[in-house]
């Protein structure tokens, strides 16, 4: 399942990599994740990496115990990848950087990243397609593919459609079966939700004829909402009537004392369901600390960064078979490699510094969203998660003015209300919600989104206003 040993030249052609290029990386010592490597990635990228950091080493896997599969621990979220610049556009709308984006599988795979997940929903509906690009490039039996039924319109609900979505899935990623299918976002909108999308329809029986024909090697389902739906699950997981391989959940150091959390990772290890992360960084929340809060895990182990404390977290959980991350530029995918190859679990001590560290972020007042934008688009035009996004960078840089004696106030208030209108145009602006709800039901992170807004439009008045 690894691809370490691929040729150098190889490797630089996939990447689509000009000759000249080529030529100066053929000169470097074949030997994947050592010092040759980070001299490669300098050529890939342009940026320094390595230097005074810890070197990339053998990746850690862990086992699937349904299939024997051996699963990198670090998986690839395939759901924020790289753009072109405005105006280079596919006629299409397809705005992906596919060169970038092999560039970044390619690396991903020479370093063993083999759990690549993406679903018909990401990136416009463009993410299959690219991941089917990139991957298809390399031998099928080098990595595994998971992505997802994601019906969640009432129009792609039908059986016809449903069963659609999945052939389109498999023609976009160009094979002819899905390691891993997942049943995408139950849970949300109870069990009438969950019947209407997979059970009226005979949809999830459908799925399991299609993994008895061999088109799926596992099923299972990625899960937000409440307990009702997951105990359900497991409740049929027991009793034979569905049997799950895998779930994916959402799982973070930031989330662990949510007891729903707690409780849908040990229901899973109790049955031995392997568990996949999403949202390890709660949409990058957990990377965009406020300065106080990186100089305190710096203190401890100053060479790491953030993210390697969050991933480091989750690999101490015994039945984490993979975390995924959404790696947007090489410099996260080389991060999260040192991090992972190989993984250090945390110690006892190193356990309850995170929790000390966790309960320094709960006191900031940012919204929960992870950018995931299931919200979106919005009926009357709002850019939602840039709204809330701007909001958080607010809060954790302390720019938020909160009193006119502060003698600060004039200056952070002209920062704050120039820097909101350069990040959100204002006809996508809070102001102009009009509380329809729509969003509210598609919220992961169950964000009372009109009512955030709401408080959002009316403290950006009162600056306009200087009151």
């Amino acid at each position: 399942m690894e691809t370490k040993n691929i040729d150098r030249r190889e490797f630089l052609r996939r990447a689509g990599i000009a000759s000249a290029v080529v030529g100066a990386a053929a000169t470097l010592n074949s030997c994947a994740g050592g010092a040759g490597t980070d001299k490669v990635a300098e050529a890939l990228t342009g940026e320094h990496v390595g230097t005074g950091e810890k070197e990339i080493g053998e990746m850690t896997y862990r086992t699937n115990p349904n299939t024997g599969d051996r699963v990198s621990l670090l998986g690839y979220g395939m759901m924020r990848l790289p753009q072109v610049q405005k105006g280079q556009e596919r006629a299409d709308g397809n705005d992906l950087d596919q060169e970038q984006i092999n560039r970044l599988v390619d690396y991903a795979l020479e370093h063993g990243v083999n759990y690549y997940d993406t679903s018909p929903a990401y990136c416009k509906g463009f993410s299959e397609e690219a991941t089917g690009t990139a991957l298809a490039r390399h031998p099928r039996n080098t990595y595994f593919i998971a992505t997802k039924l994601s019906n969640f319109a009432p129009q792609q609900q039908t059986r016809e459609e449903s069963q659609k979505m999945f052939h389109n899935s498999l023609r976009y990623l160009k094979t002819d079966y899905i390691d891993y299918l997942l049943l995408h976002a139950i849970g949300g909108g109870g069990m009438d939700n969950f019947n209407r999308r997979y059970m009226d329809n005979g949809i999830l029986d459908w799925l399991v004829e299609q993994k008895k024909a061999g088109k799926i090697r596992n099923l299972g389902f990625s899960y937000h909402g409440d307990l009702v739906v997951f105990d359900e699950m497991m409740k049929w997981h027991d009793e034979g009537r569905y049997h799950w391989d895998f779930v994916q959940i959402q799982m973070n150091y930031v989330d662990w004392n949510n007891e729903v959390i707690a409780h849908e990772y040990y229901e899973l290890e109790k049955r031995n369901i392997p568990a996949v992360i999403m949202e390890p960084l709660l949409g990058g929340r957990l990377v965009k600390l406020p300065t106080h809060v990186v100089n305190h895990l710096k203190a401890r182990r100053p060479s790491d960064s953030p993210a390697s404390w969050a991933f480091r977290f989750l690999g101490t959980y015994p039945n984490v078979m993979c975390s995924l991350s959404g790696m947007t530029y090489m410099e996260h995918l080389q991060d999260n490699l040192r991090t992972h190859c190989p993984l250090e679990p945390l110690s006892e001590e190193e356990m309850t510094y995170l929790h000390e560290t966790a309960k320094l972020i709960q006191k900031y007042p940012t919204v929960p969203c992870n950018d995931c934008k299931y919200c979106m688009p919005c009926p009357y035009g709002l850019d939602i998660p840039a709204i809330l996004l701007h909001y958080n960078k607010m809060v954790n840089e302390g720019s938020v003015p909160k009193d006119q004696q502060d003698p600060q106030y004039q200056e952070m208030r002209r920062k704050y209300l120039i820097s909101y209108d350069r990040a959100v145009p204002a006809v996508r602006q809070a102001d102009r919600c009009v509380g329809c709800r729509v969003c509210v039901s598609h919220c992961p992170q169950r964000i009372n989104i009109p009512q955030t807004l709401e408080r959002i439009a009316s403290s950006i008045e009162e600056m306009k206003r200087n009151v």
